[in-house]
């Protein structure tokens, strides 16, 4: 699939989200906060999906907000800075949330559909190519 990472650079990717998500964990236990709102809202950011019921591409659109760093750590600083410790719980149980999807491969989607991943392909049927479609040629 083009644009997606392969080789060494995918393997050092996961290895970077499996990073995040025990550095959240880690910094979640430092701050006391409960293990029970933890396991509520892990996969709270997986709500998005929902948005792929609107189709393919709003459906990438939405799950990539969720499943980006920029906005979880905004918000685990915000609650560092404020100090908000609902932020901070919220940001850092975000941040685990992305970082053990990475782990596990899943990374941001393309249009194509919820197997194209800038990680590369997910899924049960990963040698088929997406099928041609408007604004699309075949391969």
């Amino acid at each position: 699939m083009a644009g997606a990472t392969t080789g060494g650079v995918r393997v050092v990717l996961r290895l970077e989200g499996a990073a995040v998500l025990v550095a959240a964990v880690v910094a979640y236990t430092k701050f006391g906060l409960g293990w029970g709102t933890f396991a509520l809202f892990f996969l709270a950011p997986d709500i998005s999906f929902l948005a792929y019921l609107a189709g393919p591409r709003i459906g990438a659109a939405a799950y990539d907000i969720a499943h980006t760093y920029i906005l979880a750590i905004s918000c685990a600083l915000a609650g560092f800075l404020l100090p908000s410790p609902i932020l901070r719980c919220a940001g850092l149980i975000w941040c685990a949330h992305i970082g053990f999807d990475r782990a596990l491969g899943y990374g941001l989607k393309y249009a194509e559909g919820f197997g194209f991943t800038h990680l590369g392909r997910v899924g049960r049927n990963l040698t088929a190519a997406p099928e041609p479609g408007p604004g699309r040629e075949a391969r």
